[in-house]
């Protein structure tokens, strides 16, 4: 992959490709011996012409379809994305040539004179279609709707316009509404829905809606079960990918996100957005030599992005750093039960309000304090006292604890080896249950580092938690009962 199959856009997300490798070296030039027979002079070498890849102006009724084709072949090499536009450009502005012409700039990436040049061959579907994706680029919902709507009514059973012109109405009505209730635009989108076939619903088209709107309710857990469906069906949709990446990302679920970038960035052209947001999950997961090579592809295709840069200063100064992976990962996950918010634990409502009104958060809050500085508030007393060194008993912890001490014994707590008839069981390590990623990190979140750990908390905690959700229970349900196992009161 080089710098050049990158997408030629500007709008970079939080900023977040994955590399195939670049060689930063030059041939050594060799010296040899002039030849005791002189040979004749080489014939002069022909012009070099720069291959389009795609032949823009030669293929027949060239469909949507086979202009997604042209553009992945267009970006392969520079020189190929070179040839094209100068194919592009020696195009005329009219008849068919001036149609074809405003098709090729919508492979390059520009976007605003594709929907002039196409202005004129609306009744085109080809055309009209491809018009309308450059609005939808451009962020002009209102004018890509009626486009996709008539494509729509047209083609019934097509799915692709009718997810288009969902999707367009849906981003207008949000545009409109800025920071209001997205609720009428949920709503208006529904309707639409109800006349749609089944088989918009199953495609890509249909899960990739279904995911935006379940996200705009805040059902993150539906939003990335559409997503995957979507991507199970169509990994090459790139909105669909892009957003479960970023929903995946935001929920904590980096090895998800990162099987959706790394698929994206196969697509050419690259979206840069998927490139920097790689980048900073593989740093996050140690891999900084990956991360490295993102960057660098991003500053190699536009060196003056300064945050790309800094990005990749900082990936290199981390390549030679080394750190033990597996203590890393054991420590955060101690960690996480220090993070447990003390809105989780049952406690009397005049030691919750004394805890709120001294700061106190979290687990890791309350064990720096000591019984003195407790008792030392107004309205606490022994009674919550008790109550508050019950919890930390079941945890491993007491009060007055350094945080390092806090975390050594919570590992010491939580392997402590089960024992009985189901002892092999119980004390299997949670890495060995075979979750999924969303499951595996709740269970880890509440401290769970064994399946008997698991079986100490309720259906009620875990759907407490964060992006747990009742398909997420079932599964955890499904592998303790494969093990005998069941969870707290069932």
């Amino acid at each position: 992959m080089s710098a050049d199959e990158i997408e030629p856009q500007d709008d970079v997300h939080s900023d977040t490709e994955h590399p195939d490798g670049r060689s930063d070296g030059t041939e050594a030039a060799v010296a040899t011996e002039e030849p005791a027979v002189p040979f004749p002079e080489p014939p002069p070498a022909p012009p070099q012409v720069e291959d389009p890849g795609f032949d823009l102006k030669g293929v027949e009724n060239p469909s949507f379809a086979v202009l997604e084709e042209g553009q992945s072949l267009a970006y392969q090499t520079s020189a190929r994305v070179r040839g094209f536009e100068k194919q592009v450009d020696a195009l005329g502005d009219t008849g068919e040539e001036g149609r074809r012409k405003g098709l090729g700039y919508w492979i390059l990436g520009r976007y605003d004179r594709c929907v002039e040049q196409l202005a004129s061959y609306e009744q085109d579907d080809v055309a009209a279609y491809t018009r309308g994706q450059a609005l939808m680029s451009t962020s002009r919902y209102d004018e890509a709707a009626p486009i996709f709507k008539r494509l729509s009514d047209a083609y019934p059973q097509e799915p692709r316009p009718r997810g288009c012109y969902l999707l367009a109405v849906l981003e207008s009505d949000l545009q409109k509404l800025g920071d209001e209730d997205p609720g009428p635009a949920i709503a208006r989108v529904e309707t639409e829905l109800d006349g749609a076939p089944d088989t918009f619903h199953e495609s890509v088209e249909g899960s990739y809606l279904a995911g935006r709107l379940a996200e705009l309710r805040r059902d993150f857990e539906g939003a990335l079960d559409h997503y995957a469906a979507g991507f199970e069906a169509d990994p090459t949709h790139r909105e669909n990918g892009f957003h479960g990446a970023l929903l995946a990302e935001r929920c904590g679920l980096d090895e998800e996100a990162i099987a959706y970038y790394e698929t994206l960035v196969q697509l050419r052209p690259v979206d840069r957005r998927v490139l920097m947001n790689l980048g900073v999950l593989y740093e996050d997961a140690g891999r900084d030599q990956d991360a490295a090579a993102c960057y660098d592809i991003v500053v190699n295709n536009d060196p003056t992005n300064k945050r790309a840069r800094l990005y990749l200063q900082d990936a290199r100064a981390g390549i030679d750093m080394y750190y033990d992976e597996d203590l890393e990962r054991k420590e955060d996950r101690l960690n996480q039960i220090l993070r447990i918010p003390i809105t989780d634990f049952e406690l009397s409502v005049r030691a919750r309000n004394c805890l709120n009104k001294m700061q106190i958060q979290t687990l890791g809050d309350l064990v720096c304090r000591t019984e003195q500085e407790l008792l030392s508030y107004k309205n606490f007393g022994e009674t919550s006292l008790t109550e508050i060194k019950e919890i930390l008993h079941s945890k491993g912890l007491r009060l007055g604890m350094p945080r390092e001490e806090a975390v050594a014994s919570i590992e010491a707590h939580s392997r402590r080896p089960q024992t009985g008839e189901q002892a092999d069981v119980m004390n299997k390590p949670i890495m060995e249950l075979q979750l999924s990623i969303r499951a595996r990190r709740t269970v880890e979140a509440l401290g769970c580092l064994t399946a008997g750990d698991v079986t100490k908390h309720s259906a009620e905690e875990l759907l407490g938690m964060p992006n747990f959700g009742q398909t997420s229970l079932q599964e955890l349900r499904s592998t303790l009962a494969d093990l005998n196992l069941k969870l707290k009161g069932e």
